[in-house]
């Protein structure tokens, strides 16, 4: 079992940044696409970006493309998402979750290790 432990949430005013970070377990990281998903009180988990295990491709949700950048860094065993020009509408708890497979998905179905998630907060 992998364990996702992520960091970097905070509150940040609008139109701030914030760069999140998401530590895995286990020497099998580099196999696996990894994915940021995020939840609003009351909504439905939405799919935010996700990234191949080599990093050569990625994914963003219309919502964040522009603003977000995800990045890994295997040696490190770690996926990093940078969130700029942060909007009120940004604010939720995001999660990291390990792919099944190497390649990218949106959907979660096709994640099996969750994190706790770290609350980001955009105020106005």
């Amino acid at each position: 079992q992998v364990q996702l432990v992520e960091s970097g949430g905070g509150l940040v005013q609008a139109g701030g940044s914030l760069r999140l970070s998401c530590v895995a377990s286990g020497r099998t990281f580099s196999s696996y696409a990894m994915g940021w998903f995020r939840q609003a009180p009351g909504k439905e988990r939405e799919f935010v970006a996700t990234i191949s295990w080599s990093g050569s491709s990625t994914s963003y949700a219309d919502s964040v493309k522009g603003r977000f950048t995800i990045s890994r860094n295997n040696a490190k065993n770690t996926v990093y998402l940078q969130m700029n020009s942060l909007k009120p509408e940004d604010t939720a708890v995001y999660s990291c979750a390990r792919g099944v497979d190497a390649t990218v998905d949106s959907t979660p179905s096709s994640y099996d290790n969750w994190g706790q998630g770290t609350q980001v907060t955009v105020s106005l």
